[in-house]
């Protein structure tokens, strides 16, 4: 019985998914989750750090105590200041001199700035030397943002170019559409969250680009092989051919991404949880959340939405139509299934077949079937003499 169990039946590519004929369903849940990201980067925004809305950082040594004592230090030094801000993120790091504490906080004037440090090494009883601050400008992070935009534009750019070579625009299309639905999902579950926004995470989108796109290209791939050719077999519609590809490439997409998964789980959960490397996590975690998204996206949103461009096409509108006429005829008892002998012929009659009603012969294939495979070549049948020699070696007229 664990033969024909789910797992089993997924890994063969047999588990009959009707995920392409529910493509309404996932378009629906893909618009209401888009809907709500949108809503939340109009009305929450992103948590930006220092590095893009401008701030200073002081890192003091880890010897003074925990992380939360050495925040709670700074924040009385700022309020006795009177800057009015407080400590924005703080967060454990590892350096050569040994690990320390970095306490980022809103943007400070030279003056307040000197005034903190002091402050904050009075309370701890250290030397001032030992505690350095920076100062970040909100012009840096502007640089960094731009410059992303450029390196994805053109790697739209170059996709595209290459999907249509190697596919066709339409795989293009669909393909670029489950991209930035994966980063408009990632992007909304960061601002709903409220994950800090680092040049960390501007790296990690970018990361997710490519992971995205090899999932795709996997379901692609097999989508054109089950495709190839498909007018002149009259067995399957386009959007059944391409849910069988998906059925066939689920557990090998799903393999992937959890081979993938486990390491970045291993830097988030335990480089940045356990052993407290704080640099780590804003990496980690947008490359986790963002690959997860992936694979949903690759196999609920591109797919379907490549058979239903596909559907706009007139060759594949008039296959399909010629299709679903067969099995009409089928199941209203005009046409006999491909093979089986017709009621005359059954009967000893020789009552001739109605050619139309022969073409439209056949049956709707059941979810994730395999099409049928081709007749093998041969010497053909029903000829006397047929592909043999002939006679006398006389000559054909």
């Amino acid at each position: 019985m664990a033969e024909n169990g789910l797992a089993s039946r997924l890994y063969n590519g047999e588990a009959g998914l009707n995920v392409v004929g529910r493509r309404k369903l996932w378009f629906g849940v893909a618009g209401v989750l888009v809907l709500i990201a949108i809503l939340s980067f109009s009305i929450r925004g992103f948590s930006l750090g220092i590095e893009f809305a401008g701030g200073n950082s002081f890192q003091v040594p880890a010897s003074v105590g925990t992380l939360e004592q050495a925040e709670e230090e700074v924040n009385s030094a700022l309020a006795a200041e009177n800057t009015g801000i407080e400590v924005a993120t703080a967060q454990k790091v590892g350096g050569p001199g040994g690990d320390s504490y970095e306490l980022r906080t809103g943007q400070l004037s030279a003056d307040q700035a000197n005034a903190v440090k002091a402050q904050i090494a009075e309370d701890l009883g250290i030397d001032a030397n030992q505690i350095s601050g920076n100062q970040v400008s909100e012009a840096w992070g502007s640089q960094v943002t731009e410059r992303a935009v450029l390196g994805l534009v053109i790697f739209i750019a170059l996709v595209m170019v290459y999907l249509v070579l190697r596919f066709e625009w339409r795989m293009a299309v669909a393909a670029v559409s489950s991209l930035f639905m994966n980063l408009i999902l990632t992007a909304g579950i960061y601002s709903l969250v409220g994950f800090e926004v680092t040049p960390s995470t501007i790296i990690g989108f970018l990361t997710i680009l490519g992971f995205a796109l090899y999932d795709v290209v996997v379901v692609f791939d097999k989508v054109q092989e089950n495709t190839r050719g498909i007018t002149a077999n009259n067995n399957q519609t386009y959007g059944e051919a391409a849910n069988l590809a998906v059925n066939q490439s689920l557990m090998r997409s799903l393999n992937t991404s959890v081979v993938a998964l486990l390491p970045v789980g291993g830097l988030l959960f335990i480089g940045a949880g356990l052993l407290g490397a704080g640099t780590l996590k804003d990496l980690g975690l947008v490359l986790f959340v963002g690959m997860a998204v992936a694979f949903l996206t690759s196999i609920l949103v591109a797919t379907p939405l490549l058979a239903l461009l596909k559907n706009y096409d007139p060759r594949i509108q008039a296959h399909n139509k010629r299709v679903l006429a067969r099995r009409g005829a089928l199941s209203r008892g005009e046409a006999t299934p491909k093979g089986a002998p017709s009621a005359a012929q059954a009967d000893g009659a020789d009552t001739p077949v109605d050619p139309d009603s022969a073409a439209l012969a056949g049956a709707a294939p059941k979810v994730g079937a395999r099409p049928a495979g081709k007749r093998p070549t041969g010497a053909r049948g029903g000829r006397p003499g047929g592909g043999g020699n002939r006679p006398g070696g006389a000559k054909r007229r």
